[in-house]
Order: C-alpha cells, then structure tokens, then sequence
C-alpha cells in the first residue's frame, strides 16, 4: 500500500517527515558513473509542491531548459492503483486535460508510483516529487530537493546559460547550511508540522517556533536584502517557496493564523522582490499549489472547497533595492 505524506504522524500526534530514498549524485568529473550531460536526465515536478518547485527554480535559474526536461503532474491527487486507497500524483491523459501539466513522454506513466515501481519494484517508500530520472539507466537518480538544487546549480556549469548565477557561493556555504537548518525545521517543514498535527500540543509547539523563526527572518531582513547577505543563495529560494504559498493555503488550511506574510513589511517585500526575479514567475502556479493542497487532503479540508482568497499581486514594487545602493 502506498504512503503520503499524511501517514507520517506518530502516536503523539506529530507529524514526523521521512528521508528521501534516492540519493545519488550527478557529477561533472571526468570518468563518474552519473555524469552531467546533456539530454539524459529529466525532472519530475509539481507545481503545487515546494520541494519540487525549488528545483524547478534553480533549473530555471541557471539556465538549463535545453538540456534537462521537465514534466509536471496534474495538482489533485488521485487513485494511484486500482483496488487500493493511496492517492498521490498522476499525469494527464493529455496536454489539454490540465493546463500546466502535461503526459509523461519518457515511461508513459501514468502516476509517480508507476516511476518508483520501475526504478525499485520493492519499493514501499512515500512517492514523492521531485524525481530527477536518469533515461540511461532508466531510474531515479535522486528524489531529495536539496541534493538536486546543489547538482543543478554546480555540476551542470557546462551546459548552463547562466553558469556563473551560483546559489551556494563557497564563502557563504557555512552560513547557508546554518540559515537552512533552522528554517527547513521551523517555516518549510513547520507549517506542515502544523497543519498534519493531530493533537493540540505538537500543533501549539510547531506553531509556536513557526512563527518565531518568522520573526527572526524579518528581523534579518530589514538589515540585509537576503537572508545571508545581499547576495540571493539557495537559502532565499528555500524560504520563498514557503512563503509564496503561505497566505493562500497555510494560513488557513494548515492554521497558520497568527499572522499574514503581507503583514510583515521586509517578508512581503523579500517574497516580492524574489518573484520578480528573472524566470521565477514561470515556476510560480497558484492555481496548482490551491487544487493541491485544498483537494488532496480529505482529513482536513473533506469538502475539498478552495477559498477564493485575496489573489495577491507580486508583482507590484518592492523596497529591497535599498540594501544595494
């Protein structure tokens, strides 16, 4: 029987997220057995997803659309396998079924689960995007977001059309692995922990540190334009994911309600200034991440009614330009 992210909760009612299973590394070294060329790989997304649009952001970012694919699955989840009660991500039929995704054109799958079966037939594992898949060997090659920024922003420089925009700059790699660790476990993972508790005090806990860190991001960021600096890292791209989608879904169906992105000034100029970056936008769907979120979880929102919401405007002005002056 498949797995969802729904499953992870424990006993005590907090939600506890599993590791990805597939973690091998493409490289650029001569002689590797994965190595970064051209054509051969292809990246598995969803717009709805975070982890998944990161990647596809970086992709964008470095420049890399000629020579890495990408496909992305319909935002709903649906009946994975006939017979069974999983739910997860499924491709159209067609490129006209749902604007934004688009059919599987290199297994003909018809969901994820069908990608996992044919690189693991024993799998038992979540399945998850992103998939980065190795056509060459026919299997995953990675399914962990974080690897495949790092991959994408450093072993493909070769191919890339903007090889020299790098996300994890070696004289701040220390301070963004430390930015990373604490906002992974309190805003990119937090309102998850949030909004999968099921009882009272995991829910408080989690809230609790969301929005401390929070906090302490708008306090970094009326000094500095980015989080590490002013230099936009990996660490920017991580954060904005989460806050892109946070007025619209987490707030209301996560209960992350004590406080709106646009009511904090430098978050809402920080999540402006980001959107407007050149090919962000593309990667942005709110139409996928609000089907997702408030139609593939039964246990919390059982209508799957989506709320019409306020439909904020990113692309006004911003303030951020003041750091570089």
């Amino acid at each position: 029987m498949g797995k969802t992210a729904i499953d992870e909760t424990s006993t005590d009612g907090e939600f506890k997220r599993t590791e990805s299973s597939f973690r091998s590394w493409i490289s650029s070294k001569e002689g590797c057995d994965i190595p970064a060329v051209a054509d051969r790989y292809h990246l598995y997304i969803s717009y709805a997803c975070p982890w998944a649009s990161r990647c596809f952001a970086t992709l964008k970012l470095k420049g890399l659309d000629h020579a890495i694919g990408v496909t992305s699955t319909k935002p709903k989840w649906e009946r994975t396998k006939e017979g069974e009660s999983h739910f997860g991500w499924t491709f159209p039929s067609s490129d006209n079924e749902e604007p934004g995704a688009q059919p599987d054109p290199i297994n003909d799958a018809k969901t994820v689960r069908e990608l996992y079966d044919i690189a693991n037939p024993n799998y038992t594992g979540k399945y998850t995007v992103p998939v980065l898949w190795d056509k060459a060997k026919k299997t995953i090659v990675n399914n962990e977001s974080s690897d495949i920024i790092r991959m994408l922003n450093s072993e493909f420089n070769h191919l890339a059309k903007r090889p020299d925009f790098d996300l994890y700059p070696r004289d701040l790699q220390a301070k963004i692995d430390e930015v990373n660790a604490w906002v992974y476990d309190s805003i990119n993972n937090g309102v998850y922990r949030c909004g999968f508790a099921t009882k009272q005090k995991p829910y408080e806990e989690a809230f609790e540190a969301l929005f401390n860190a929070l906090d302490r991001c708008e306090d970094i960021l009326s000094k500095q334009r980015y989080l590490c600096g002013n230099v936009f890292t990996e660490a920017d791209l991580r954060l904005f994911k989460t806050l892109i989608r946070f007025d619209e879904v987490y707030v209301v169906h996560f209960k992350c309600n004590k406080k709106l992105i646009r009511e904090y000034p430098n978050l809402f100029n920080f999540v402006k200034d980001v959107y407007q970056m050149d090919r962000i936008s593309d990667t942005v769907r709110m139409d996928h991440i609000k089907k997702h979120y408030y139609g593939s979880h039964p246990s919390i929102n059982p209508y799957g009614v989506i709320p019409v919401g306020s439909v904020i405007d990113y692309s006004t002005p911003h303030d951020r330009h003041k750091f570089n002056t």
